[in-house]
């Protein structure tokens, strides 16, 4: 992945995540085989009406997330051979995390897209082929936009549609353009941002990456954590990474749509 360009963009609100989110209680896995697991301490919903865009390397709010909180997600997955072993360093920690697929990717790989779902981690979505989105022209954004969203349902669901079942995208690059933010908020899609990020697409080591989004996580105290699954070096360094998080008392939060929240609250 090249390196992270900042996008351009416009005020919003401010205080705008605090009325959009609700805590729907405490996850820490019941069924979770080992006790001594990090866990995830609670899931939150995101309600793209009153939180159109959050991460704050991109836009002016972010999630209201405690001190020595973190959301985990990931980007350009499914890889089979990467995506595999990070979902067996969060299984072994009972963690639950966010991945942004590339469409194209969950068209080849659509058992990988139902086996992220199935371990109970959200899926959002990346665009149809990760392109540069604020340099082409509208049509083909729309495009990108659509084509992805509904690569990533069929792999899911068997149904192409391009209304998410999952509200959340991210920019490739974190690139858009002010007409692309508009679009999605008007389409009650939530934009995510970052708080912080591990650098991955830069060559590095298991083990420079993990010195590097160690001290980022502690000098920050909390906040979302951009990886890339498609990354050997993520997947190599995330038993370590999750180890780090237990020991130095993080917590993880899960993040869920406004409506899916609700859907589980009136099942139980």
């Amino acid at each position: 992945m090249a390196k992270m360009q900042w996008p351009k963009w416009t005020s919003i609100t401010l205080g705008l995540a605090l009325a959009a989110l609700t805590a729907v209680g405490s996850v820490k896995a019941a069924d979770c085989p080992r006790e001594d697991a990090l866990g995830t301490s609670r899931i939150v919903s995101v309600d793209a009406k009153t939180t159109p865009r959050v991460g704050l390397k991109s836009f002016p709010q972010t999630l209201p997330l405690a001190d020595h909180e973190v959301v985990l997600t990931f980007d350009d997955g499914p890889r089979p051979k990467t995506t595999s072993k990070v979902l067996e360093a969060l299984a072994q920690e009972c963690v639950r995390a966010t991945f942004f697929l590339v469409g194209r990717s969950a068209a080849e790989h659509p058992e990988m897209v139902k086996r992220i779902a199935r371990e109970g981690h959200t899926i959002g979505h990346h665009t149809w082929s990760h392109p540069h989105m604020a340099r082409i022209p509208a049509d083909a954004a729309r495009y990108e936009i659509d084509h992805g969203i509904a690569s990533d349902e069929m792999a899911l669901h068997g149904v192409s549609t391009s209304t998410p079942s999952t509200p959340f995208f991210r920019f490739p690059y974190f690139e858009s353009t002010p007409a692309q933010l508009d679009l999605l908020q008007a389409r009650g899609i939530v934009v995510f941002g970052a708080d912080l990020w591990a650098s991955d697409w830069n060559d590095m080591t298991p083990e420079q990456e993990l010195k590097l989004i160690t001290e980022r996580i502690t000098a920050a105290g909390k906040g979302i954590i951009l990886f890339h699954d498609a990354q050997a070096r993520t997947a190599a360094m995330m038993p370590a990474f999750l180890r780090y998080l237990r020991e130095n008392g993080f917590h993880i939060v899960h993040i869920v749509p406004a409506d899916t929240s609700q859907r589980n609250a009136e099942a139980r």
